[in-house]
């Protein structure tokens, strides 16, 4: 099977077994509902569940800036219970402090329901749980120290401190385990108990091309950590050729049979570019033991990741072999299947996600009109408050997205339409509103690096229904529009995909998306009925 496992934006994976089945948690930042779970007997084959961040009790992701939002979490299990562990940042680039508390909440099935979170701290963000065979358990996250005077500096390494499960708080002192390698950056802490030895397990190196996995040990838990003698474990650092970059920010788990595989995050380029339009990604590699320490099963050097079929592939899971490449560089093959999204269910697909609050069924009605989605206007493209935008993950360097739209505009501030965006710097909007001289229009809104601009405006018959879509190919895309689903007509200019990711203008860590949306910057109220959304990768 192909990596990655978990294509588009699944960032910070955190892989769990319990039992014969696996779970992995992945970081969501500003969209809702909050931390993507998939699980899978296999892990080969991951099916998507409800996002257990799913209720303003739990989650309230109102005011947080891109790329804020759920950092991380991580998924444990213990006491008949499952922990998940997650930070909710409220602001991270805005000088040189970091807002980032870390919650707690359990559940005694991964469906739920959640307890209401308590809250832990707010020191770092990346924080885990590790419940220790004594029944102790502790919590370790990374150490923002916002005097220092370089970004590398202020990552000052690795802080534990016990948890107690009666009283539903941290308890005694937090101590300082590991400050980290010459890497720097030393975040994504997760810690393992194996032989006697506890393993730490960190991410290195920041979330770009020098990112990286550092393994130390202790007899202790408390250290002192001796780092792993051929460090990193894991990196795409120095390889640019590899069909996987950014290796890093790990978590590992066992088989039953006692094998041990490392979920990680990496990254794509679009062909000959540094740009990750799909996000940070999940894949999955064998590891093995030698000597008290692992290493990485399918490469000689035991750390890097150097061979094309190792980064390109996984083990056809239980078998310890690999499946030959399926496809050559530079010609990625589509990842997920079409999908044809139909709102007459009573449900929006959990491939959907918002922006940091609820689908509300008063903006997100599915009965307001019996099988179209109706959406109420909200808050312009640059709210990080109350915006009406649901939209998926893209997942394929080369797809097709339509949907069929019924909006009719009495002013310039109601607008509707299709949204290819990253975030609120960033984004294309294929737009229908009302224009007092030409009636109803179509036209591109387009905001790179926070700068507007929009297309003239295409004269569209009232009150009629509108097909609106995208081809995206690569580095390239352009909106399309038909009044009868037969006759496409570009929209121009052609769109820099490049624009949709963490590479561009400043840095930020989630991916593109596609979908709907619609705004009503006057009173709130105007409303757009959507048929069906279709997603074709080709």
């Amino acid at each position: 099977m192909n990596n990655p496992v978990l294509p588009g934006f699944h960032a910070d994976p955190a892989i769990l077994r319990v039992g014969d089945v696996y779970y992995i948690a992945n970081s969501t930042f500003e969209w809702y509902p909050g931390v993507e779970l998939h699980r899978s007997k296999d892990m080969v084959n991951w099916e998507l569940l409800p996002s257990p961040l799913s209720e303003t009790r739990l989650l309230d992701m109102k005011g947080n800036g891109a790329s804020c939002g759920i950092w991380a979490p991580c998924l444990s299990y213990a006491d008949g219970l499952f922990y998940l562990v997650f930070t909710n940042v409220r602001s991270w680039c805005d000088g040189p402090w970091k807002d980032a508390p870390n919650y707690l909440t359990t559940a005694p099935a991964i469906e739920g329901p959640w307890s209401s979170p308590i809250f832990l701290n707010a020191s770092g963000f990346d924080a885990s749980l590790f419940h220790d065979e004594d029944g102790r358990k502790w919590l370790v996250n990374m150490e923002w120290d916002f005097r220092q005077p370089s970004e590398p500096s202020k990552f000052t390494g690795i802080l534990l401190q016990e948890y107690s499960a009666k009283k539903k708080r941290l308890i005694g002192k937090s101590r300082r385990i590991y400050p980290g390698t010459a890497i720097q950056l030393t975040e994504g802490p997760h810690l393992y108990k194996k032989n006697g030895y506890y393993y730490l397990l960190t991410a290195e190196g920041g979330t770009q091309y020098n990112h990286a996995v550092t393994l130390a040990r202790s007899k202790s838990i408390t250290g002192p950590y001796e780092t792993y003698p051929s460090n990193p474990l894991l990196t795409s650092y120095g390889s640019p050729d590899l069909y996987l970059q950014k290796a890093g920010h790990a978590s590992i788990c066992e088989t039953p049979d006692g094998r041990t595989y490392m979920a990680y995050l990496c990254g794509r380029p679009l062909p000959n570019t540094q740009y990750c339009p799909l996000g940070r990604e999940t894949a999955i590699i064998e590891l093995e033991w030698k000597d008290g320490w692992l290493y990485t099963k399918y490469n000689e050097e035991g750390r890097k990741a150097a061979p094309e079929s190792y980064g390109r592939t996984i083990p056809n899971y239980p078998a310890p072999s690999f499946d030959p490449p399926a496809r050559v560089k530079g010609e990625p093959a589509p990842y997920s299947k079409p999908r044809v999204y139909t709102f007459d269910r009573g449900c929006i697909d959990l491939d959907f996600k918002t922006l940091r609050t609820k689908a509300e069924p008063q903006t997100y009605s599915l009965t307001a009109r019996p099988g179209f989605l109706r959406l109420k206007g909200g808050e312009s493209p640059v709210s990080t408050f109350n915006q009406t935008l649901l939209a998926r993950r893209q997942m394929d360097f080369n797809f097709d997205a339509e949907t069929y739209m019924e909006f009719e505009s009495e002013s310039f501030h109601e607008f509707a339409g299709l949204v290819y965006r990253y975030d609120e710097s960033n984004q294309y909007l294929l737009t229908v509103s009302h224009d007092d001289a030409k009636g109803r229009v179509l036209f591109v809104q387009s905001l790179v690096a926070g700068e507007y601009s929009r297309t003239d405006y295409t004269t569209l018959p009232p009150g009629k229904g509108i097909y609106l879509g995208i081809s995206v190919r690569g580095g390239n895309a352009a909106f399309y529009y038909s009044l009868d689903r037969e006759h496409r007509i570009t929209v121009r200019p052609m769109l820099d995909v490049r624009v949709l990711s963490d590479e561009f203008f400043h840095e930020g860590f989630t991916g593109a998306f596609v979908g709907m949306f619609c705004v009503d910057t006057s009173y709130y109220k105007a409303a757009a009925d959507f048929q069906y959304f279709e997603y074709t990768p080709l």
